[in-house]
């Protein structure tokens, strides 16, 4: 039995390891019950006393060198994936970190907030009410009952029978008449929904209305109010018209238009060469809608107006996609 080349051997198969996996592989080899040891340790029965003795020995003293090879090369190789582990998530405290993208207000909120400040300047007063809609204020108590053709204009969203997403932020409007009498003279900004998606249409999109009740409003009480908003908005050399329109719940209504701010009224592709730019809807409250909400039409006049916010932001800032709002672009967000 030669002890000299047995250690050899075991020396050339640890020099073959090279990490941790092949090292516990090759201490089966070498230490285990199987294993080459084992097998010489196995052979001391064949030999006399006096070899028994000599060989046992020099084994013992083998397998102990070689178990303490192994705790060594185990321990190192512990030691270099720590170290492989520390260089892969160190972190060198002196260096700059990373600026991060500092947030701003989305352009239909600072156009909401703007609206908002400039009519709370005029002395209105700010009503909210439910996404989630009767029929009954969404539309009859608006003056637009089951038959009337002003349904074809709502591409409505029906959550069941009677119930649908609102379409307007009108019927905050009849929420607060019928909670008290008059005077009134509220805004009701939120967000609106109807079944249309295109370049200038959402399914999701946000309006701010206006209403005024009183004793002797006038339709140019509405056409004063209109041209500070308008100026305040778009700048004081902005010109403004109405024109004759229809909605079921005021009489007579008008659309309000604005000089176009793009290319100053000369026309252009935005304004579609007019020289103007539709901003809202705006009359006189229908007769009807205040005997449903139990004022008396003799006694009271008033005035409402509607407007897309987002139609003012696209206005506002020279944007021609109304999509652009919604897709959370960075590169378009930060611009505002």
């Amino acid at each position: 039995m030669d002890i000299s080349a047995l250690k050899s051997i075991i020396e050339k198969e640890i020099s073959s390891v090279s990490n941790i996996e092949q090292l516990e592989k090759t201490k089966i080899s070498l230490l285990g019950r199987k294993g080459i040891i084992s097998e010489h340790i196995d052979k001391i029965k064949t030999l006399d006393k006096e070899e028994r003795k000599f060989f046992g020995r020099e084994l013992n003293q083998l397998k102990e060198w070689t178990d303490k090879r192994f705790i060594e090369l185990k321990r190192f190789y512990e030691d270099e994936e720590k170290k492989k582990r520390e260089r892969a998530t160190w972190i060198d405290i002196t260096m700059p970190g990373k600026v991060p993208i500092v947030g701003k207000k989305h352009p239909i909120t600072q156009t909401m907030e703007e609206i908002t400040r400039i009519f709370l300047s005029l002395g209105f007063s700010v009503a909210k009410g439910p996404d989630i809609e009767s029929d009954y204020y969404n539309f009859e108590a608006l003056n637009i009952p089951n038959d009337h053709p002003a349904r074809d204009m709502q591409d409505t969203f029906y959550i069941k029978k009677g119930v649908v997403l609102r379409t307007h932020t009108s019927p905050v409007q009849i929420r607060v008449m019928e909670s008290q009498l008059p005077p009134v003279k509220i805004i009701a900004p939120g967000a609106v929904y109807r079944c249309d998606s295109d370049v200038s249409h959402t399914p999701m999109f946000h309006q701010v209305e206006g209403l005024m009740v009183d004793r002797h409003v006038r339709f140019s009480d509405l056409k004063g109010i209109l041209s500070i908003f308008v100026q305040e908005m778009f700048g004081s050399n902005t010109p403004l018209r109405f024109r004759p329109s229809y909605f079921p719940f005021t009489e007579p209504s008008a659309e309000v238009d604005i000089g176009c701010v793009i290319c100053s009224g000369k026309g252009c592709r935005v304004c579609k060469d007019t020289g103007w730019l539709e901003i809202l809807g705006s009359g006189m409250v229908h007769p009807q809608v205040f005997r449903i909400v139990g004022y008396d039409p003799e006694e009271v006049s008033g005035f409402a107006f509607g407007m897309g916010v987002e139609r003012v932001a696209m206005i506002r800032f020279g944007i021609d996609d109304i999509r652009q709002f919604f897709y959370n672009d960075i590169r378009f967000l930060s611009q505002f």
